[in-house]
């Protein structure tokens, strides 16, 4: 017969001392991890805990300590896989930080949309805000706010005085371009992701800085929307060029390719198979993410990889360092994230 304390209620407290013999005072000190307490007493306590199945009342313990432990987060574009995998990351990260996780996701970012947002989050008592920033937009709507509680952002690229962490979109860039110049390609295009996205512009800064660096000619960069199909259009464009070479041209051959988000990548992998190119003996490729089919690709995708855990952790910690503490921090503290080349064999011949 089960021995949990009563067979339609939730365990409480009262039974939790009644189970381990002690007072309703010992029982409290105990989940405070209250030094006060001997070993053995504490032992018995936890023991009771896991035989009644046990769980603190989190609304209870909020009334008492005027505290929420909630923590809010304001994504856009959550279907999309980098958005998406920062929103998970976060949320991981605020569990491991004894934390949970209020949402509120914007099909656009307006001053009025963010604005109610965060308006919504602070009246449910969140004490701190994860603001997802990824492009302009969000920027400038979250300019015109006052900010009831801290906020740290994520992907800012910007400079609001507001403390932010963020993957190094330009190295990112620079880590796929040199890639490629240093398999022996003359210059390399690129397939762009919307030029209002800041992580779709630091790419394109990274890609022509490395080039010009380089000596190399900087062709057309050609502007995709994250999509596949817009990787595909893109790579009939270029697939297009490869077939021209043999006629006049005011642009260098293509034979490798940057493209700034592994979905678009595939869309131009189709497009080349299509057209009869040969990946990577005609053209190399490169994308952006690793996602978790990019190696499943034919053939497998080069791409670099954002540590979206490591922005979850960072931002949290510097969100929660501010809530918890007393100490004075610059409003324009930034944590930025290195990402990883991972190399496949669409750059490089098997």
């Amino acid at each position: 017969m089960s021995q949990r304390a009563g067979a339609h209620r939730a365990p409480t407290m009262t039974d939790v001392a009644r189970r381990a013999g002690v007072s309703h005072q010992t029982v409290s000190r105990v989940l405070s991890n209250h030094p006060n307490v001997r070993d053995t007493t504490r032992a018995d306590v936890l023991q009771a805990i896991e035989e009644l199945g046990y769980r603190r009342n989190s609304s209870a313990r909020a009334l008492v300590t005027r505290r929420t432990l909630t923590l809010g987060v304001v994504a856009c574009n959550p279907t999309l896989f980098g958005p998406a995998s920062m929103l998970f990351g976060l949320e991981e990260a605020a569990r491991d930080e004894g934390y949970m996780v209020s949402s509120v996701t914007l099909r656009h970012y307006t001053a009025k949309a963010l604005s109610d947002a965060i308006d919504h989050l602070s009246d449910w008592g969140v004490e701190g805000i994860v603001v997802i920033v990824p492009h302009r937009a969000a920027v400038a709507a979250l300019a015109e706010l006052r900010l009831p509680v801290p906020v740290v952002t994520v992907e800012g690229g910007h400079s609001l005085p507001i403390p932010g962490v963020s993957v190094d979109q330009d190295l990112g860039a620079r880590l796929a371009t040199g890639h490629l110049l240093g398999a022996g390609h003359r210059t390399v295009w690129h397939v762009a992701g919307p030029s209002d996205w800041l992580e779709a512009e630091a790419r394109v800064r990274g890609w022509r800085e490395t080039l010009e660096e380089a000596g190399a000619e900087v062709p057309p960069s050609l502007v995709g929307d994250w999509t596949p199909l817009s990787g595909y259009r893109a790579g009939q464009e270029l697939a297009g060029r490869v077939a021209a070479r043999g006629a006049r041209r005011r642009s260098p051959d293509v034979t490798a390719v940057f493209v700034a988000n592994d979905p678009m990548a595939l869309g131009v992998l189709r497009a080349f198979r299509e057209a009869g190119l040969a990946v990577p003996g005609q053209v190399a490729i490169a994308g952006f993410d690793d996602i978790p089919e990019a190696e499943f690709f034919a053939p497998p995708l080069t791409t670099v990889r954002q540590d979206f855990a490591a922005v979850g952790q960072a931002s949290i910690r510097l969100l929660v360092s501010r809530i918890e503490s007393g100490s004075v921090f610059p409003d324009d503290e930034r944590v930025v994230i290195e990402p990883r080349l991972i190399v496949r064999s669409s750059s490089t011949p098997t």
